[in-house]
């Protein structure tokens, strides 16, 4: 692996063929007219972008940024043609780091994956290795791929809660969007850490799927999204807000003294209708999670807590399979708001 001098030399697996070989991958591309749309395709590893890590990706998931990307929406893709999927887990193939073996398995998310770097939705992915961590004991890449950004954050969210002092005692922990991917894994992670989390969604039939995975109540999308007086009744000694500007003016109202919300979403709406009372009156916090470029220790260590700690009840249990062949209808219903949890793409595990 290492010479003498400390440089570090190409390791590969026994099946290097794959190396140089065709791969399948999800290619989105811009038409002449500014048409934005994904395909299935053929590319071969010259066509890679730069990295110091080549992997045989075996999963890869579906966030809402994903749907954007594939397209055009939100315009979130900065270059074209690109690889989709901000997500990938898989086994190294080629290594030009010595933190980093072939058959080593790993973790990729976020950063510039699937908008301005070849992403996830391919058989074989090339990445630096300033972007990848090691597969924690106690998730297998299916596992890892359950979680992903939406889970990744969701942890995030829980963490930047705890860092502001809140314990799992301290009452009860509202989430918003609850059935889909960062809320799904919010409900199951913090059930599992021990809080009273309550979940809030605009699907009626994802009730029991909710209470399955840990929370304790369940609260409907009219109880949130209504009109109110600038202060209600204090309530909620935490929230994680996945939605945005529909359900936060809610949460800030009915936040306890000291308490805060932590917020990743915008599929509500990016704008925001509230008032100043929240905060000066009530002390209440308004933490924003971004999880794209977080520090690789910092984004090791949280990985290490969903093997663990804030590991979700039922992990991949309601979690729905996709291929690359069936992708483009998991992408519209996710856009559409119309789908359920997480979303796994199998690519070649």
């Amino acid at each position: 692996m290492i010479a003498g001098d400390g440089a570090a030399t190409t390791t590969q697996t026994k099946g290097t063929a794959m190396c140089s070989a065709p791969f399948k991958a999800y290619l989105i591309e811009k038409d002449a007219d500014g048409k934005v749309s994904g395909s299935l395709t053929t590319l071969t590893p010259a066509q890679l972008d730069e990295g110091e890590l080549t992997i045989r990706v075996h999963y890869s998931s579906i966030n809402y940024k994903d749907a954007l990307a594939a397209t055009g929406a939100g315009k979130i893709i900065r270059r074209f043609p690109c690889v989709g999927g901000i997500d990938m887990a898989g086994e190294v193939i080629e290594s030009a780091d010595p933190r980093f073996r072939a058959g080593d398995e790993v973790i990729a998310t976020s950063f510039d994956l699937g908008v301005a770097h070849h992403g996830g939705y391919a058989e074989i992915a090339r990445v630096p290795s300033k972007w990848a961590v090691a597969l924690p004991q106690g998730l297998t890449t299916v596992d890892a791929m359950a979680l992903g950004t939406a889970g990744f954050t969701a942890a995030l969210s829980v963490q930047r809660l705890e860092e502001g002092g809140l314990e799992p005692g301290d009452g009860p922990v509202l989430v918003l969007g609850a059935s889909g991917g960062v809320g799904s894994v919010a409900v199951g992670a913090l059930a599992a850490a021990g809080y009273e989390v309550w979940a809030a969604t605009g699907k009626a039939d994802e009730a029991a799927r909710l209470r399955a995975m840990g929370a304790a109540g369940i609260l409907t999308r009219d109880e949130v999204t209504g009109e109110g007086r600038p202060l209600e009744s204090e309530r909620w000694a935490g929230a994680i807000d996945a939605v945005g500007a529909a359900t936060l003016p809610y949460v800030l109202r009915t936040l306890r003294t000291g308490a805060a919300v932590a917020a990743s979403g915008n599929a509500g709406g990016a704008g925001l209708a509230t008032t100043v009372f929240p905060f000066i009156l009530r002390g209440v916090a308004l933490l924003g999670m971004d999880s794209v470029t977080m520090p690789i220790a910092r984004r090791r260590a949280l990985w290490d807590r969903l093997a663990t700690d804030l590991r979700p009840r039922e992990l991949g249990v309601h979690a729905t399979e996709v291929s690359l062949d069936t992708i483009d209808t998991a992408l519209d219903e996710i856009l559409a708001g119309s789908a359920r949890g997480r979303w796994i793409v199998r690519i070649g595990g």
